[in-house]
């Protein structure tokens, strides 16, 4: 059975001249959600915004919004914008998300907490890359490659879709989807809704969209948390790169969970699961068992670490494959369109935000390269990517995250996060300079605020969205018992 596993996890600036908004356009008008978004007390709108923000009254697309009120006018601050990471991934719903993972009464008191889909996603003018089931399967993140030849084959199939992009019915806005446009229509929302500022509360790809909004129209901007952070440049080659090392600091936690469960068989000591993890993956190359090959068991192992509470069904996962069983599936699937628009958008956003090595054999050198420094997973994100053989030019230059503006940034970050690692959340504090602080917590996993069981790190989050109250220096908050 074939099982789709879409991971959502971004030059300096030229002096880009664009026409102000002007007065604010009517506001959304609120309505019902669509069935699959509802939740109780969220209401749905949309509001046009430019498809070029050069031109801001030329062609239109809509985007989708919506909003989950204070119910507390004495204690209401404005409107605190969210995105659940990506890029590639949907917002419509996440107000209700953070409700449901418990989201302090106080942030809920605050704020209206505004969701969207960005451009290009979901219900905002969706974009497409007419990719077959097959390349949808393949997901956004690299395969691994094994040798030169699998750096080759992927090369052949990258240069593919990045074709099928460029032909695809939405190729007119191969150059309007990316974070700086994105950024833009953010700032349009907080015009409709009337707000002089905003506050924004971003995770993973979402850090890089909130960094980009936070230097573009450092005035607008309320409170900024960035949780579980890329590197300044958003997910580019950096960024994708860090995944080898990231599973490799992360991997330990699952090795001593299954080590103290002998129920799952993979080994009696940390050491011992950790061999099991490449005699599976080398058995699996040759041999897949039950769907599985080599690749999507190291990518399975790879995304199911975001979150501790997943351990367990990866467990019975390697326990499966190792006894030849069928493995267990997860209740979630997407839809066919939902996961092709997915792994599309997130091309048209990841292939405009920075500059990616137009040559084969870069990605070739690079691979060898991490296959050996971090054997688990270097050689999937120093793999190469369509945006090798992307065909369009960003129609406005990636925007470069800076330090102007007021301290009004809280980091948050994870000591073993997998996807973006603790070294590239430096990188991003530094870039931002004074107008930041950062919490880290030492614990693993993928997503800070609310996700993690962090006491210190959460209500140092709260603290800030509610009172503003921010660390003097830079916070480290120690593990605490699970």
């Amino acid at each position: 059975m074939r099982r789709a596993l879409t991971i959502v996890v971004a030059a300096a600036t030229a002096a880009v001249v664009l026409a102000p908004p002007g007065l604010a356009r009517t506001g959304p008008k609120w309505g019902e959600c669509p069935a699959d978004v509802a939740k109780p007390g969220l209401r749905c709108g949309t509001i046009d915004v430019p498809l070029d923000h050069r031109n801001p009254d030329g062609e239109q697309i809509q985007l989708a919004i919506s909003r989950l009120a204070s119910k507390n006018p004495d204690k209401r601050r404005g409107v605190l914008l969210t995105n659940p990471g990506g890029p590639g991934g949907s917002g419509l719903d996440f107000p209700g998300g953070l409700v449901d993972l418990k989201l302090p009464q106080s942030v809920l008191d605050s704020y209206d907490v505004i969701g969207f889909d960005p451009r290009g996603v979901g219900r905002s003018a969706p974009v497409t890359c007419d990719l077959t089931t097959e390349q949808q399967y393949r997901g956004n993140i690299p395969p691994f490659a094994r040798d030169a030849s699998d750096v080759v084959t992927h090369a052949r199939n990258s240069k593919t879709v990045a074709e099928q992009c460029a032909k695809s019915k939405t190729a007119n806005m191969l150059p309007y989807v990316s974070t700086a446009a994105t950024a833009r229509d953010m700032d349009r929302i907080r015009e409709a809704l009337h707000e002089d500022k905003l506050s924004f509360l971003g995770y993973s790809y979402g850090t890089h969209l909130g960094a980009v909004y936070t230097t573009l129209f450092p005035d607008r901007s309320d409170r900024i948390v960035l949780d579980s952070n890329l590197v300044p440049g958003g997910l580019d080659r950096t960024g994708s790169r860090l995944f080898g090392p990231g599973l490799e600091k992360r991997f330990p936690d699952f090795a001593e969970f299954a080590a103290a469960r002998p129920e799952y068989g993979l080994g009696t000591t940390p050491e011992a699961v950790t061999a099991k993890y490449f005699d599976l993956a080398g058995r699996l190359d040759k041999t897949p068992v039950q769907g599985y090959d080599g690749n999507l068991f190291r990518l399975a192992t790879f995304g199911s670490l975001y979150r501790d509470s997943r351990m367990p069904e990866l467990a019975a996962i390697w326990h499966a494959l190792d006894t030849n069983q069928p493995p267990p599936t997860s209740a979630a699937s997407d839809a066919p369109q939902s996961l092709e628009n997915k792994v599309a958008s997130h091309l048209y956003a990841i292939c405009n935000d920075s500059r990616w090595p137009r040559s084969v054999s870069s990605y070739l050198h690079d691979v060898s390269v991490d296959r050996k420094r971090f054997p688990m997973f270097g050689a999937a994100g120093a793999n190469i990517r369509p945006c090798a053989f992307w065909r369009s030019e960003p129609a406005e230059r990636p925007v470069r995250v800076g330090d102007k503006g007021p301290a009004n940034v809280l980091l948050a970050q994870n000591t073993r996060d997998p996807a973006t690692p603790l070294a590239g959340a430096e990188q991003m504090r530094r870039a931002l300079g004074d107008r930041a602080r950062m919490v880290t917590a030492d614990q693993g996993g993928h997503g800070v605020y609310l996700i993690g069981a962090n006491k210190c790190a959460n209500d140092t989050v709260t603290a800030f969205l509610t009172t503003g109250e921010r660390p003097a220096d830079d916070r480290v908050c120690v593990a605490e018992p699970a």
